[in-house]
């Protein structure tokens, strides 16, 4: 079953956030487990409010000496794993990336964030020749204005969708009230109340657009497996 790992050097990259609305939006449909490898426990803390996603489970990861194992074992229970990493470079961060069937680097539009998605791309480029197989990867614009970006946020995203070498997801996730507000009240995207949170069905839309496309690549990764 497919392992997702979400990794990037820098805090604040919107990494968390992405990967739990990634996990509870398939954990509608799907058993998941998500495993909490950030030394701060984001989604740990979030777990422990109510209204959980009941076909999610959280598994508190404990050290680079059990993460390998973590991911065995949920991989052979659920249909999708997602690791939410550590925001700095690591053994730890080596190891998951080594059993994960595809990479989502997450990132502002902003030079620091660049810097640091490209020094993940590096990493996960030096662990596929440590393991000897292609492991694929796409950058994920997060936070993202939904209008009048700054000219900034335009040339940093045009650096990396203009690179023929790096994917990059069509979708972004914006900066929205929801996505900040379910580590707050708990739950889910979709537990929320419209009348406390702003444009909540776009915000849901946005997730939904999001998931659609991860599980595009999915497939384009399977079929290139099958292939090779």
């Amino acid at each position: 079953m497919p392992v997702i790992s979400f990794a990037n050097s820098k805090g604040g990259s919107g990494k968390t956030t992405s990967a739990l609305l990634l996990a509870c939006e398939l954990a509608n449909a799907k058993p998941v487990t998500i495993i909490d490898a950030d030394p701060r426990h984001p989604i740990t803390t979030w777990s422990a409010l109510p209204g959980k996603p009941h076909n999610l489970t959280v598994v508190t990861n404990e050290s680079e000496k059990t993460i390998l194992d973590e991911i065995e074992i949920a991989a052979a229970r659920d249909p999708f794993v997602i690791v939410d990493l550590e925001g700095t470079a690591s053994r730890l961060t080596s190891y998951a990336i080594s059993q994960s069937d595809f990479i989502i680097v997450p990132m502002k539009e902003q030079q620091q964030d660049a810097i640091a998605a490209i020094e993940i791309i590096k990493e996960i480029h030096r662990d596929m020749k440590a393991v000897r197989r292609s492991i694929s990867y796409a950058v994920l614009f997060t936070q993202s204005k939904v209008v009048a970006k700054s000219r900034t946020a335009r040339f940093v995203s045009s650096q990396f969708r203009k690179n023929p070498e790096v994917d990059v997801f069509e979708t972004e996730i914006n900066e929205r009230d929801a996505f900040s507000a379910i580590f707050a009240t708990g739950g889910s995207h979709r537990n929320l109340n419209p009348k406390e949170v702003n444009n909540l069905e776009t915000a849901i839309s946005n997730v939904e657009a999001f998931v659609a496309e991860v599980i595009t690549k999915l497939k384009l990764v399977k079929h290139k497996e099958v292939k090779e």
